[in-house]
């Protein structure tokens, strides 16, 4: 095909399992770019991570940090090792890094139960859960991020911060997601997850929500406070459309969401800016099972479709839509049957059974 894009990819493959579910991700990218075609990805393999810091002293080298930002795209599995910590007591996190030097204001977390998979609600309306909950990722009580004073041993201290530049940004990459879900049959509902009754930052950062919601009139608009958040997505989660809140409140509330469908292994996630995007899954580097063939690469792999519907949008290439729709459907192939239990549900399919499970369906799709 002449004019066909080719898209480059940064990769950091990372620490503890990472490896282990970026490279069959890797060949699923290949697969479904050779049966889609209209588009070629090069993949650039970049060295990051706790690992490299323990053996080398850096864990963002700048030859890596710069050809992240040269990429077209940035595909993460996992960083950090709890063992390997800077000499302030926190871990080594170049994940964090990325975001604050690209600018990636939006986390994007996704949560929607795979077919198949029993969700962690009984109640039969959990198999409607579908929301998607948007963390700014580079402001908030992250702000503080190797700035904290401790006084003596008597008093510690972080700063949350909240920039009208970063909230208009923020909210309106959240309120275009509703209205294109709404598009799309949503629900075109979007709620602003905060603590304004207590603290003027958040009343500063709801304002600022209604201020960017006036142009989107066709939205169901409203607020809620965090503690409230929390007990109804244990209640009701399927009344939610897309949420957006701040940074520390996301971290957690996004945790909470992989939760409702079986936990951070089926969990993607995307840190988005105006230039530049990360796509990961929301897990950590597991240590604890790191060469067993124990991890779950389904996260890594939505994770992936992801990242293929991003570019889709970026660069004017359907056919990158169309291979990141098609991951995704394999995805829910591979596990309709419910012959597939993944080591956290309390299975025994691994990295290899799950991998072979969703290659399968990709190629049953493209026939």
């Amino acid at each position: 095909m002449t004019n066909q894009p080719t898209l480059n990819i940064a990769v950091f493959a990372g620490d503890g399992i990472g490896p282990e579910v970026m490279a069959p991700c890797l060949a699923l990218l290949r697969q479904v770019e050779r049966q889609v075609g209209g588009f070629a990805l090069s993949f650039e393999s970049l060295p990051a991570g706790a690992g490299l810091y323990r053996d080398e002293g850096v864990a963002l080298p700048t030859s890596s940090l710069e050809a992240a930002r040269e990429a077209d795209a940035i595909l993460l599995a996992a960083m950090g090792l709890p063992a390997v910590r800077y000499p302030n007591g926190t871990e080594i996190a170049p994940q964090i890094d990325l975001r604050f030097e690209l600018g990636l204001y939006a986390g994007v977390r996704p949560v929607r139960p795979l077919p198949g998979v029993a969700p962690a609600l009984a109640d039969p309306r959990a198999a409607e859960i579908d929301f998607v909950l948007v963390r700014e990722s580079t402001e908030g009580l992250f702000a503080s991020k190797d700035k904290g004073e401790i006084e003596g041993d008597r008093v510690a201290r972080e700063t949350l911060v909240i920039t009208r530049e970063t909230c208009e940004q923020l909210f309106d990459f959240t309120l275009r997601l509703a209205r294109q879900r709404k598009k799309a049959g949503g629900k075109g509902r979007a709620t602003c997850v905060d603590k304004a009754n207590v603290f003027q930052a958040f009343a500063f950062f709801r304002q600022i929500f209604d201020e960017q919601a006036q142009a989107y009139p066709e939205l169901v608009i409203d607020h809620d406070y965090v503690d409230a958040v929390a007990m109804k997505l244990v209640r009701r989660p399927w009344d939610y459309d897309v949420l957006v809140t701040e940074n520390m409140f996301g971290d957690i509330l996004s945790d909470l969401g992989a939760g409702l469908i079986g936990g951070m292994g089926m969990a993607p996630s995307a840190d988005i800016g105006a230039r530049h995007a990360v796509f990961q899954p929301c897990h950590g580097t597991a240590p604890d099972i790191t060469g067993q063939g124990k991890a779950n690469p389904t996260a890594m792999f939505l994770s992936a479709a992801m990242m293929l519907e991003w570019l889709a949008d970026r660069h004017e290439a359907p056919a990158c839509a169309e291979a990141g729709r098609r991951i995704r459907d394999a995805v829910d192939g591979a596990f309709f049957s419910g012959n597939l239990c993944p080591f956290e549900l309390g299975g025994e399919d691994g990295t290899g059974r799950i991998t072979d499970a969703v290659l399968a369906a990709l190629e049953e799709e493209g026939r």
